[in-house]
Parts: structure tokens; sequence; C-alpha cells
């Protein structure tokens, strides 16, 4: 399926959920200080390994990094 991601266009499997997006660019489902936003709405961790992702989505993912 077809996905915007931070507004790059994306592909990943069909019926891929958020840890499968986060997986793929390199970041841990763990980590701390990660936010999703899919189609202007902030998804909740806790419900991260259940939203599905469908054509067209538009994701907005943010890390937050520490420096001075």
């Amino acid at each position: 399926m077809n996905l915007t991601i931070n507004g790059t266009g994306e592909q990943l499997p069909d019926g891929a959920r958020l840890p499968d997006l986060l997986t793929r660019t390199g970041h841990d489902v763990g980590a701390r200080g990660i936010a999703i936003a899919l189609n202007g709405e902030v998804v909740p961790r806790a419900e991260w390994a259940t939203q599905a992702l469908a054509e067209g989505d538009a994701v907005e993912l943010l890390v937050a990094v520490q420096g001075g």
C-alpha cells in the first residue's frame, strides 16, 4: 500500500500497523520520545499495536532528540 510518511511517499505491505512503520523507518517501537499522527490525529501509544494503516494514509512521525 502507498502512504505518505513525513511528506514522502512510501510503500508498506498490506495489513501493516504502526509498529511495522516504526521498524521500517529504523525506530525502536519501545523508545521514548516518539509521537505519531495518522491523518492529522495523534494516535495514543497504547493504540499503536492495533492501529491498522490503509492505502493513502498520511503519517507524521515525530521523534524528540536531545541537544544543545
